[in-house]
């Protein structure tokens, strides 16, 4: 069975069965698959994080099994940072540096570098990028030199959670110059106001990104 697409491209993106979806050209970026939001006993709890893990074990499998490389992303923060609640941001405490929260879902299969964000305080929510703290200047992280140095010219982009962590990293691949695509099985979204999820999915594929998955021709 092939995956429902809604595509802006014409032919030069391999995603309508996951078979094809993976070569050397691809690059699979896992994002935020932590305990504090994959589990429901983490402390910023994404709603049904834990049901997704397989489906990503599956297209990491298939990543590898295809030749394409395959990315982790980790909030990995000090215990204060400009993007808690108890230091003026919005956010509880969530995946502080070595702590149970911030680690890997153990049911996760890790197939590749693992790029941290946020190690020194900085704000924001994409796998490419990041904000100073002093100045709110965009400050990149490693992912997008390890992404390139590989070749790779299309990503898919799984993970958590939709409406920030994967939407900024999806934005941030079209952005940089890559057919981008995110896999709606294999997101869930945060939901903090009521309808983010799918309004997230609506700004992505106006902004080029290929949803693939049941519900995404409707977009």
């Amino acid at each position: 069975m092939k995956d429902s697409l809604r595509s802006p491209h014409d032919g030069s993106w391999t995603v309508h069965g996951p078979e094809g979806r993976y070569d050397p050209l691809v690059a699979l970026v896992v994002v935020d698959l932590q305990n504090d939001f994959a589990d429901p006993a983490g402390s910023l709890s994404v709603s049904g994080g834990a049901e997704i893990v397989p489906s990503v074990n599956q297209e990491i499998a298939r990543a590898l099994v295809g030749g394409a490389a395959v990315f982790y992303t980790q909030d990995w923060h000090p215990a204060h940072t400009p993007h808690f609640a108890q230091d003026g941001g919005v956010w509880p405490v969530h995946c502080v540096q070595n702590t149970w929260g911030a680690k890997l879902h153990p049911d996760l299969t890790v197939g590749g570098p693992v790029v941290q964000k946020g190690t020194h305080g900085e704000d924001g929510y994409s796998g490419f990028s990041m904000r100073n703290p002093a100045g709110g200047l965009p400050v990149p992280t490693e992912m997008g030199a390890k992404i390139a140095a590989g070749g790779a010219k299309r990503l898919v982009v799984v993970g958590l959670a939709t409406d920030y962590c994967v939407k900024a990293t999806a934005l941030d691949g079209v952005r940089l110059g890559y057919e981008t695509a995110v896999l709606l099985e294999c997101v869930r979204a945060v939901d903090l106001e009521p309808g983010d999820g799918d309004r997230a999915l609506d700004e992505l594929a106006a902004a080029g990104v290929i949803l693939v998955g049941i519900g995404a021709a409707a977009r």
